[in-house]
């Protein structure tokens, strides 16, 4: 039996948001908990399963705060250290009309980008029935081989591997550094979820089908999920395919909506086992997981507003019953 359901490597930070003007007309900025695979954890905890997170966070006002929040979550954190010399990461992320996000991010470097290779926990990912990674932890040398090493020992293991690119330009210092990296990640994923604007990116094709058939020719990996935001989501297993529509909500701002998703997701995984997937296993699949991603976006901040599972179902009845 294993420890941990799901073990997640990467960035854990903090996230400024928009929240109101001041009465001199200043933005005000909430800080809000957050970084990618540590909001996969969230979601995956607040449906009752047990989660791990390796990362890095400066020993400040920040750090803190983070470790405090990430453990009330009931993520467990150890694999988490304090760094004493760099800073936590920040981002500021500024909402767009349509709910989508422009960042900015103080982490030249931050303490996420310092994990190294011989602080990695063998012990907790060896316990871990999925191992759950992004890109962002391979911007620089030192992370890089923290995170690699991280994935031979899951691969050693037989371990399931989750990649999410999670794609942010302005961190890497050209783009195909980032494709390099990012082809890395999809070399070693047993499931893959990535976004819209990710494939058509990678792939260098016009259409999604292309772009799909392209990924899976030269990786071959067992599941993808394809996020389209308000067009919705399709998957792809050996096999099968399914398209599911998005749910209608109040959107406010989209942090972590791709996160929720991807949680929800491999919360199925572990339920069903990893499988060839049917049609109808996969359109279940994603109408769950767009269900949980709608109410995020109804919502500010990510990693501590994950829905509860019967909100999730009640949504899921409203539009798609």
């Amino acid at each position: 039996m294993k420890k941990y359901d799901v073990c997640a490597l990467g960035e854990l930070l903090i996230d400024f948001t928009e929240n109101g003007i001041s009465p001199s007309g200043n933005p005000i900025m909430e800080a809000n908990p957050g970084g990618a695979p540590c909001n996969v954890l969230a979601m995956l905890t607040k449906l009752g399963y047990k989660t791990v997170f390796i990362g890095k966070i400066g020993n400040d006002i920040f750090g803190k705060q983070l470790k405090n929040t990430v453990s009330q979550a009931g993520i467990a954190t150890d694999g988490l250290i304090f760094d004493n010399e760099v800073n936590t990461t920040l981002a500021f992320v500024h909402t767009l009309e349509d709910g989508d996000r422009a960042f900015s991010f103080y982490r030249n470097p931050g303490a996420d980008m310092m994990l190294n290779e011989n602080e990695i926990d063998e012990k907790v990912i060896r316990n871990s029935k999925i191992f759950h990674f992004g890109s962002l932890s391979m911007t620089n040398e030192v992370c890089e081989r923290a995170t690699k090493k991280a994935v031979e020992i899951a691969r050693d293991e037989g371990i399931l591997i989750s990649f999410d690119p999670n794609l942010r330009e302005n961190l890497w210092d050209s783009l195909d550094k980032a494709k390099e990296k990012i082809r890395y990640g999809m070399a070693h994923c047993d499931i893959l979820k990535i976004s819209d604007n990710e494939v058509l990116w990678f792939t260098e094709e016009k259409d999604f089908d292309s772009a799909i058939k392209k990924i899976k020719k030269e990786f071959n990996i067992p599941l993808i999920l394809l996020s389209l935001g308000k067009n919705g989501s399709r998957a792809f297993s050996e096999t099968g395919s399914a398209f599911c529509e998005s749910v209608k909500v109040n959107t406010i701002e989209t942090t972590g909506a791709g996160d929720t998703f991807c949680g929800c997701i491999l919360s199925r995984v572990i339920q069903y086992g990893m499988k060839d997937f049917s049609n109808d296993e996969l359109k279940e699949m994603l109408s769950f997981a767009n269900a949980a991603a709608g109410i995020v976006t109804s919502r500010k901040g990510a990693l501590k507003i994950m829905p509860e599972y019967n909100e999730i179902i009640e949504v899921m009845k409203q539009n798609y019953s």
